[in-house]
């Protein structure tokens, strides 16, 4: 019999019908193009309209008016060629194929994160803005329109302002239903007989709780909810004066959360209760709001999951489901060695995702260690993750034994 590749995991079913029909979505690839060739067109227009303004102003032929109605117009021609780039851009990214501009520093801010819904909500307000420079234009030469124009003009500008407002209301909800819905599945499945996982000590006891904050971007709060965490931790919380030793300048770094569009690696290691756990989870809360999906578990829990789907026969499928979360947290590795098979999976996970999407690793022992918990995974699985990766090294005793021995003093 004839073992499959993979570790012994088929691909699951699919038809030669199904490739062919999602491979149509490169018919839209042309359009796109088209709409590139009309932004060369009105780059054409733009110039064409200042080079005649430039001479009316020349010759002195030109009003205030006259000047004001022109710029109005090169101001709508760039409103226009601005929403040409979010259709060509955002669209081409959400119905045809991925561009590939992570770690471009000129990539816009949405882009990491855009979906039908943003697309849609960014061209109604841009629209918005188009006519509100079309209505202007009419109240500037007043005398040169007339009534029912400008009744109209203003009726249809109310018209898009109602329809943007309306959109934007029912893309909110929609998006925070979907989150949700990921949010009521488990972040790992265990089996019946496995006790659920006490809370560990590290995010238990890194930092006094403070109160939970209103937050008014109800997306990223189901967000949050949705990945897991076992206690929400902030880096604005996190006390910098308890470790030894640790880069500072490199967490505030990581808390701009480029890392995630980059696709790069982070790996917190340090002994227990130095608040590894901690930072993991606020870079995980600051990706959140940055718009990133992110999923939360121990490797423990990891293994589980991975061992679950192998024997299920859909382990290929649950790594290519995880490609739809930019960020994964990876917590306490090294506190349980694994066997062979186990550390094989994790592998699996940690080479998956390689170049594609990003990890958050904590860990109590060097990536030189690794060899103590993975065997012979140790090396190949440390060198995908430690490519493209930020390693912060935190020194220091127990946060909780610091303080239970502050209190015994007492």
């Amino acid at each position: 019999m004839a073992v499959p590749k993979n570790g012994g995991v088929q691909n699951p079913p699919t038809t030669t019908l199904g490739y062919a029909l999602f491979a149509t979505r490169w018919l839209q690839a042309p359009l796109y193009f088209g709409l590139v060739a009309a932004q060369g067109v009105y780059v054409y227009k733009f110039f064409k309209e200042l080079w005649t303004l430039i001479l009316m102003c020349v010759s002195g032929h030109a009003t205030e008016t006259y000047v004001m109605l022109a710029v109005l117009k090169l101001v709508d021609v760039v409103m226009i060629a601005n929403l040409l780039i979010m259709v060509i851009v955002g669209g081409y990214e959400t119905f045809v194929s991925r561009i590939g501009l992570q770690g471009h520093r000129d990539q816009p801010e949405w882009l990491s994160h855009v979906n039908s819904n943003v697309l849609k909500v960014k061209l109604a307000t841009a629209i918005v803005g188009i006519s509100s420079v079309h209505l202007l234009q009419m109240f500037v030469d007043v005398h040169h329109t007339s009534q029912h124009a400008l009744l109209w003009g203003t009726v249809i500008h109310m018209a898009f302002i109602f329809s943007a407002a309306i959109l934007a209301y029912m893309s909110g909800p929609m998006a925070a239903h979907a989150d949700r819905g990921h949010a009521d599945r488990p972040p790992v499945e265990r089996t019946r007989s496995e006790p659920a996982p006490e809370p560990r000590p590290e995010t238990a006891a890194a930092t006094p709780s403070v109160p939970r904050q209103p937050d008014p971007d109800g997306e990223a709060e189901a967000r949050i909810r949705a990945a897991g965490f076992p206690a929400r931790k902030l880096l604005e919380d996190f006390d910098e004066r308890h470790p030894r030793g640790f880069d500072r300048e490199t967490v505030a770094r990581l808390g701009k959360a480029e890392f995630v569009t980059a696709r790069r690696n982070v790996v917190f290691v340090g002994p227990p209760g130095t608040g590894k756990t901690h930072l993991a989870v606020a870079l995980g809360v600051r990706a959140c709001q940055a718009g990133h999906r992110v999923l939360f578990a121990t490797a423990a829990e990891w293994a589980a999951r991975l061992t679950d789907a192998r024997a299920a026969g859909r382990l290929d499928a649950e790594l290519a489901a995880l490609d739809g979360l930019p960020l994964l947290i990876v917590d306490e590795v090294g506190y349980t060695p694994f066997d062979p098979d186990t550390a094989g999976l994790l592998f699996r996970l940690v080479a998956h995702r390689y170049e594609r999407a990003s990890l958050i690793v904590t860990s109590d022992r060097p990536l030189g260690r690794w060899n103590e918990v993975f065997g012979a995974s140790a090396p190949a699985m440390t060198d995908r993750l430690a490519h493209h990766a930020e390693i912060v090294r935190l020194d220091g005793e127990s946060y909780r034994t610091r303080r239970a021995s502050a209190a015994w003093e007492e």
